[in-house]
């Protein structure tokens, strides 16, 4: 199925930002899908737009690695109208384009300066029906955060937003934790496409001939300046008189670039960047460059004997990490910029020129691999965009028949106050939604009582005693059997009394297992130690547990437990609520049991807090569905 996507890139310094994406949009192109680029950065002639859709924003630049100060294309500091009309620029593309598939490269791992366009991109993409997929795009390496905080920020915002990264990296050579901190909630969202090449790359490599010379590159901007300025020099006085080619990138202003061409001798050819480079790389006996993510990728193709330059100003750690990553395995030999001068780059050279071409083992084809999961994740776009058309019908059928679906909120393993349960309060609050707080007795806090004291749609239930596990290994894990039946009720017991005495009225005697079981005898005795309800999870076989223990499940859990432990396939949840809700129009449902909701605050990630916000903002919006309390649920 041809798609619609978006890229969204702006390149501040170099061009390699922009190659890369235009690199993964070329090949989407000829996959048979339209493709839209939308690039904030100067126009970069070197890359190829073949096949694309090019919408050039009004351009921005920064200076000297100062990122946080952004420039027109005049120079000056860039005014707030100039972004205003950007975001507006960007939000028409993102309307004519109607994209499947969104996108968005590097943010929020950086860029934040221009946070405003792109979390209004962001917000056109939640409010748009169908939902498009939203991918950020990665190189391998990354800055690492600046600031204390800033790897939470970016991981909210990534659950807030977007459905996958994209690392265009090999994990065996450059884990991503290498230079980014990478939580389970991030790590479960991660896919390595592999190393994204130039097209021309493996051409050039398969056409080599040593021609015996030096080719020197320094990006597509003036940070390379440094580089070039030495290796002008370096060629003015090799001994070995080898011919060197240096390439200045299209944002070399035209005085530096003379001054260049003026400064070598009759074996030096300064020119501007080509897009013939892999072919001239692989031609050349040693390649002096940077070490940024296009131009290693180029290295790797062409088998190049390398030096590579990292560029290191501005506090900028991105491509010495690679650099020395790549240089532990023996591939390239690293210079420090601290230490570059035409006589050490001269050494570093005739070095180099010693050792046999070297063999790349780095995964490649991450341009075809970042396609293959960006169809994916448009396809499950789809089909949770359906799931939810799904359960407005059914919803719309309930009410037409006058009937109605009743929702009940149960979260487990509560026991102290925490960000996440603040984050639980806020979103019942929100909504209107009653939250019942299934509470461990053995490791409740005191302080949690006060804290609910003030949230009047917060309950709380009993969770077991101590949510300890007393079954053996074989054997699924349960706290309420195999123990002896009456030292597990007399722990029932004392913890139901210990709750009621913290929690007053706001407790209600409702026991929920741990792990959702609980066996024969132990149910037997509940009425005894004045319990009045029991909760486990799916649909009930009965109405009563047993003599005066009213039985109300749950039965919807967004958590995967048993595969990534984060959001479970969110088309999956939706299609079993919209079953539900078409088995009560149907009367193959009980009607009288509410629909239990389960949670747990304590483990969600950003993208399970982002499925409940959906989940109940769509139920509250319906009239086919009430959310009811625990005490209504059960009844007392």
């Amino acid at each position: 199925m041809s798609l619609s996507a978006l890229f969204v890139v702006t390149h501040l310094l170099g061009v390699g930002h922009l190659a890369r994406t235009a690199a993964i949009a070329r090949a989407m192109a000829r996959r048979g899908h339209r493709v839209t680029l939308a690039s904030g950065g100067e126009a970069a002639p070197t890359v190829d737009m073949d096949g694309l859709h090019l919408v050039q924003l009004e351009p921005v630049h920064c200076e000297n690695a100062d990122f946080s100060r952004l420039l027109d294309a005049h120079g000056r500091p860039v005014a707030p109208e100039l972004l205003a009309r950007r975001q507006a620029a960007l939000l028409d593309a993102f309307d004519a384009a109607r994209p499947d598939v969104v996108v968005i490269e590097l943010f929020p791992f950086g860029r934040r300066q221009l946070a405003g366009e792109f979390l209004a991109l962001l917000e056109a993409c939640r409010e748009r029906r169908p939902r498009p997929a939203v991918a950020c795009s990665i190189r391998d390496v990354l800055n690492p955060p600046s600031k204390r905080g800033r790897a939470a920020e970016a991981l909210e915002r990534l659950g807030a937003w977007y459905d996958l990264v994209l690392v265009h990296g090999d994990p065996e050579a450059a884990p991503l934790q290498l230079s980014w901190p990478v939580e389970p909630d991030l790590a479960r969202r991660l896919v390595y496409t592999g190393y994204v090449g130039s097209d021309g790359a493996e051409a050039g490599a398969a056409a080599a001939e040593d021609d015996g010379g030096v080719i020197v590159s320094g990006g597509g901007g003036a940070a390379g300046l440094p580089l070039l300025r030495a290796a002008a020099e370096a060629a003015r006085t090799d001994p070995q008189r080898r011919s060197w080619r240096i390439l200045a990138g299209h944002g070399v202003p035209e005085a530096d670039f003379a001054a260049l061409r003026g400064q070598g001798g009759e074996r030096v050819l300064v020119e501007r960047a080509r897009r013939d480079f892999p072919v001239l790389l692989a031609r050349a006996s040693v390649s002096v460059s940077q070490a940024g993510y296009n131009t290693v990728m180029d290295l790797a193709a062409a088998r190049a004997r390398a030096v590579v330059v990292p560029f290191e100003q501005g506090a900028e750690k991105e491509q010495r990490l690679r650099a020395e990553g790549f240089a532990r395995t023996g591939l390239l030999d690293v210079l420090p910029e601290a230490e570059l001068s035409p006589q050490s780059l001269l050494a570093a050279v005739d070095r180099a020129a010693q050792r046999t071409r070297p063999v790349w083992s780095v995964r490649g084809n991450g341009a075809e691999c970042s396609c293959a999961a960006l169809e994916q994740a448009a396809e499950r776009a789809r089909r949770t965009a359906h799931a939810w058309d799904r359960l407005d019908r059914a919803l719309a059928r309930l009410h037409a028949a006058g009937l109605r679906l009743d929702v009940w909120w149960r979260d487990d393993d509560c026991v102290a106050p925490s960000p996440a349960l603040d984050r639980l309060l806020a979103l019942s609050a929100r909504h209107s939604a009653p939250v019942a707080l299934a509470t461990i007795p053995a490791t409740v806090e005191p302080a949690l009582a006060p804290i609910l004291a003030r949230h009047r749609l917060a309950c709380v239930l009993q969770h077991g005693y101590a949510h300890a596990n007393h079954a053996p290994p074989e054997a699924k894990k349960q706290e309420l059997g195999y123990a002896p039946t009456a030292l597990v009720v007399a722990e029932l017991e004392f913890g139901r009394e210990r709750l009621e005495a913290l929690f007053g009225e706001r407790f209600l005697p409702i026991l929920v297992p741990p792990w959702n079981r609980i066996a024969p005898d132990v149910t037997r005795e509940l009425q005894r130690i004045g319990v009045r309800g029991l909760s486990t999870f799916k649909r009930r076989e009965s109405a009563w547990a047993a003599p005066g223990v009213y039985v109300a499940n749950t039965h919807l859990d967004p958590i995967d437990w048993r595969g990534s432990r984060g959001l479970a396939d969110v088309a999956g949840l939706v299609c079993s609520l919209a079953a539900h809700a078409a088995d009560l129009a149907e009367g193959r449902a009980d009607p009288e049991e509410a629909y239990g909701l389960l949670t747990h605050h304590l483990v969600h990630d950003g993208w399970i807090w982002r499925f409940l916000e959906d989940l109940l903002g769509r139920l509250a919006v319906s009239p086919a569905a009430r959310f009811v309390s625990a005490r209504e649920a059960f009844g007392l």
